[in-house]
């Protein structure tokens, strides 16, 4: 694993590559129980996006095969199973909200820490519904909304729908994006690490910046 990689993630097994090379074909249902942990299981601090970056880019520079079809229909297979982890993902999350109820809100701990939570309150309360959506591609969000919503009773009807929605643009933008960078760039996985970085200042920094924003306001209110 590269330098940057070690300082940025600290954990081999949060590398993309390392998953590759350890894990080869198998790569695929690792990313899938991560995925389906990240969503639903509330742990934030999970590569999702990454993983799905990767995924793409792994395919278009025929690192990883997944069966003896063309690149695209590797694609299609890898998308849809990525939407169905991301949605069962969603959906453990709902019902572990639901079943854990309001106290939830009140807990502080070292995984489930308040200060997301009430985050995600403030993020599902202004945007509805569509924060499911929205909530996708935000970190954090994408972990605890589920929980909010399984929380405050959103209708399960409702919620399935809009998560579905949330987990097919999430996981195609992301799978797409590497799998055409990929194409278009073949020695981009050589520089994986860089996309890491790059992936996290887009996702990470304006979220950052809205918390900061946000306590300013509470400070100067």
């Amino acid at each position: 694993m590269t330098g940057l990689q070690t300082l940025l993630l600290g954990i081999p097994w949060m590398d993309p590559n390392w998953l590759l090379d350890h894990f080869h074909t198998e790569f695929v249902w690792v990313s899938l129980v991560i995925v389906f942990i990240e969503c639903g299981l509330l742990f934030p601090f999970l590569p999702g996006d990454t993983l799905l970056f990767a995924f793409g880019l792994f395919l278009a520079t025929d690192e990883l095969n997944l069966t003896s079809g063309p690149n695209w229909l590797e694609l299609i297979i890898g998308i849809a199973a990525f939407v169905v982890a991301a949605f069962l993902g969603n959906v453990a999350g709902y019902e572990i909200g639901r079943a854990i109820g309001h106290p939830v809100r009140r807990h502080d701990g070292r995984i489930v820490k308040k200060v997301y939570i009430d985050r995600t309150v403030e993020f599902f309360e202004k945007h509805g519904s569509s924060a499911l959506v929205i909530g996708r591609f935000v970190p954090f969000v994408r972990t605890y909304v589920t929980l909010v919503a399984g929380v405050s009773e959103m209708p399960r009807v409702k919620f399935w729908f809009w998560s579905l929605v949330g987990a097919a643009l999430w996981v195609t933008t992301l799978v797409c994006a590497g799998f055409f960078l990929g194409s278009a760039f073949p020695g981009l996985g050589s520089k994986l690490d860089l996309v890491i970085l790059g992936l996290l200042a887009v996702s990470v920094v304006p979220v950052g910046y809205e918390w900061w924003k946000h306590s300013r306001q509470e400070a100067t209110s």
